[in-house]
């Protein structure tokens, strides 16, 4: 195998020190010794890490350029307060090397103030090593007196609170205690660090010589002895900590100082991971900054910033290729902002964005400043794309409009379906980007849940995360994995999203037979869960699983305010499905609903299925009589918290109170 990283380099042509071989899959040749032998043979062996995180660094870099603010990076402040504050508060998703929920315990305990203390904690985080970490942070925060070990060594452990952690911490001490010179100190290190016998019984003598030519006796040379033995193989080379420690601070800094542009950035580096582009997105919030859904009129292929929000990239959507929006981009930055649908059509070659490309871009509202009815656009692609394929063939013929001016080819008539409801807008939605965006199916329920005494998953995280507990969550259904154990029982991973994010949940045999008749992606649902807390890696376990309308039923009535008569169709209309999907049976055809795909389809059937049932009046305004008029509908219609949502989505409909 090649070494990722491993570069050999000699004082002549290496064909003329070692023998080499072109591995077919690279461009570059690779000796044909292992690292220990081209050591042997004279070679000086580098490794050359490429990471990532530069690359979000060098992105956030260009992102504030954009708004006229140049930032070298390699000059900012090593001392910079809100930096070593934000460390201290542990709010690091997203900062190179202490993002992991270990990492960010050990920065609470330590509450950094310079950059020796995250290069140190990047060293001490491995196995071995790691524990040490709780002396370091006591002894920096007094809460523990430092050990000394000698005079003549104590000094080197001074930036480590009196912890051998480095290499060169090794190679220092045998130098000042034993006279060591440097290069055979290094030897000492080698010998150590790969536990060489042979190598460490023919330097021990060595050592203890040296010890009692500097007047250290031999039980405590024996002891510092011992102690290095130890630490050599845990020592980390510390011009690799200081690397790792500066890119990390360089990452804190950004989020610390300008929030909006790292979190673009890092959003960037993960554009095609669904999972970690929400958590990212969910932070952002957190932090105050709004992330602007896709828009085909603002949004670009990748994630950009504007006026101090995140815009959406276009080519984080599902199925959609960065490339494809670059055409898209390119039109834009030439002819200026798209007037309608027909008007994408003409300027761009929809064929070569790609059908798939197109509909998760209609499914994630990235073309709502154009058709707000979704729906519409989805349907309307068919004849978008061979309109754009006419135009372009059109332009290229150099013909002009049989009547002169205007278009050369008229612009095709578009299907005109209803549009979608709330809820499935938010399942079509979910399935281009990956999660929820522009809302959440729970939203409509937050208060009864609340009364209810529901609370979230991130509240209950914050809550149970460390100790354990038990509590109701809601959530809504995205996922389900099924496995079988060892014995053959059968248990599954459940994957829920709710406002806060999304989170995962195990379902052992009993529970999950329980569950399983309201396992149906998109399904409304308040769990009982436990967690193991902190020593179980605070992993969620289902007790018990009811859906959400048997917690939050509801038998009152709606009054429905409406600013004109026209609205009063629509209404009508939404409560029809309402009444149709509560009349058929659970898991029972959907057909006769209007929607996208069967996911929407079905998760809208479920979402309209309510116990509650009530009456139902629609309340208009007359302004040339000076009053409203107050019209009791026929019959009871479900009446819950999600079809309140969805009447209240109706253009016209003013308000909705529950009576």
């Amino acid at each position: 195998s090649t070494h990722a990283a491993g570069v050999v380099i000699g004082d002549r042509p290496l064909v003329e020190l070692v023998p080499l071989y072109r591995d077919p899959k690279s461009d570059m040749p690779a000796t044909q010794y292992n690292m220990k032998w081209v050591d042997q043979a004279g070679l000086v062996k580098f490794d050359f890490l490429g990471l990532k995180t530069l690359t979000v660094i060098q992105n956030a870099v260009d992102l504030l350029k954009r708004r006229g603010v140049e930032l070298d990076i390699g000059a900012i402040p090593l001392d910079d307060g809100a930096t070593y504050a934000l460390y201290g508060r542990a709010d690091t998703v997203g900062v190179f090397q202490v993002e992991s929920a270990g990492m960010r315990d050990a920065l609470r305990q330590l509450q950094p103030t310079c950059i020796e203390d995250i290069v140190a904690l990047v060293a001490l985080y491995r196995p071995g090593p790691m524990e040490n970490i709780p002396v370091y942070c006591d002894v920096k925060n007094g809460r523990r007196p430092r050990a000394g070990i000698h005079p003549l060594i104590d000094p080197i452990l001074d930036e480590t609170q009196g912890i051998i952690v480095y290499q060169e911490q090794v190679m220092e001490i045998a130098r000042r205690m034993a006279g060591y010179s440097l290069g055979g100190a290094d030897m000492l290190r080698r010998a150590m660090g790969k536990k060489i016998q042979a190598a460490m019984d023919a330097e021990r003598p060595k050592f203890m010589a040296g010890a009692a030519e500097n007047g250290v006796d031999r039980a405590k040379a024996q002891e510092v002895w011992d102690l290095l033995d130890k630490f050599a193989n845990y020592g980390f080379n510390k011009s690799h900590a200081a690397a790792y420690g500066l890119v990390s601070y360089q990452t804190a800094w950004l989020k610390a100082n300008h929030p909006v542009e790292f979190m673009a950035a890092v959003m960037n580096l993960d554009l095609n991971l669904t999972d970690k582009l929400n958590a990212f997105v969910q932070e952002a919030r957190r932090l105050g900054i709004e992330v602007l859904a896709p828009c085909i009129n603002r949004s670009e292929a990748r994630f950009a910033v504007q006026e101090g929000r995140i815009l959406y990239a276009l080519g984080a959507l599902k199925g959609v290729g960065v490339e494809a929006m670059r055409l898209i981009e390119t039109a834009r930055a030439e002819g200026g902002t798209f007037r309608d649908l027909f008007d994408v059509a003409r300027r761009v070659e929809l064929k070569a964005v790609g059908k798939r490309a197109l509909e998760m871009m209609a499914r994630a509202g990235a073309f709502d400043a154009l058709e707000p009815n979704r729906g519409r656009a989805v349907a309307a692609l068919d004849a978008l794309i061979d309109y754009s394929a006419a135009s372009a063939a059109e332009a290229a013929s150099g013909q002009a409009s049989l009547f002169g001016g205007g278009d050369a080819l008229p612009p095709p008539r578009l299907p005109s379906p209803e549009g979608w409801l709330p809820t499935e807008r938010l399942a079509e939605e979910h399935a281009a980007v990956g999660f929820y965006l522009s809302g959440h199916p729970l939203d409509v329920y937050g208060e009864a849940l609340r009364r209810d005494g529901v609370i979230s998953h991130a509240r209950f995280q914050h809550r149970f995360g460390e100790q354990g507990g038990v509590a109701r969550i809601a959530g809504t259904l995205t996922g389900v994995q099924v496995r079988k154990s060892a014995k053959g029982n059968r248990f599954a991973y459940l994957q829920f999203s709710d406002p806060s994010g999304g989170y995962e949940v195990m379902a052992f045999s009993e529970a999950l037979a329980e569950a399983e008749p309201h396992l149906t992606p998109g399904t409304n649902l308040v769990l009982a869960v436990e967690s193991e807390g902190a020593e179980g890696g605070g992993r969620l376990r289902l007790r018990s699983l009811t859906p959400i309308d048997a917690v939050v039923s509801s038998e009152t009535g709606l009054r429905v305010y409406l600013a004109d008569e026209a609205a009063a169709f629509s209404v009508r209309r939404r409560l029809e499905i309402g009444a149709k999907a509560a009349a058929a049976r659970p898991g029972g055809a959907t057909q006769g609903l209007p929607g996208a795909g069967s996911y929407g389809a079905a998760l809208r059937a479920q979402v309209a299925q309510r116990r509650g049932q009530g009456k139902v009046s629609l309340v208009i305004a007359w302004p040339e009589q000076g009053r409203e008029v107050e019209i009791a509908l026929p019959g009871r219609y479900p009446t819950g918290p999600e079809i309140r949502g969805m009447l209240k989505d109706v253009p016209g409909v003013e308000a909705v109170d529950e009576v």
